[in-house]
């Protein structure tokens, strides 16, 4: 399911492989809940020089989706270094999009 919907996808893929963590959550949100806060975390991420993968690409995703209904999920990769968030469609049978982000050293992890 982890194609290239975002620049994200592969790296995630990746982290499942090596043995990384994956949990769905059960509850479905309109896709366009939340995708101002998404957005403000791009923005922040990148003036605090945060690494990010496919973020930008997952909100301009979320936010033309309207309000369609969507499952989250995330994969934390095996070392903690990376982790991805997942949008699926309502049956978990497409990832709509997916935006990961590195740890930084003060992190706390």
């Amino acid at each position: 399911m982890l194609a290239e919907q975002t620049p994200a996808c592969g790296r995630a893929r990746e982290a499942l492989l090596s043995g990384g963590a994956f949990d769905v959550w059960e509850g479905l949100v309109p896709a366009d809940r939340h995708f101002h806060a998404y957005r403000t975390r791009s923005r922040v991420a990148q003036r605090h020089g945060q690494v990010t993968l496919g973020l930008d690409e997952t909100v301009d995703i979320r936010e033309g989706a309207g309000d369609k209904l969507l499952r989250s999920g995330l994969i934390r990769s095996a070392d903690r270094v990376w982790t991805f968030t997942l949008f699926l469609n309502a049956a978990a049978t497409t990832v709509l999009a997916c935006a990961g982000v590195a740890r930084t050293s003060h992190d706390g992890y």
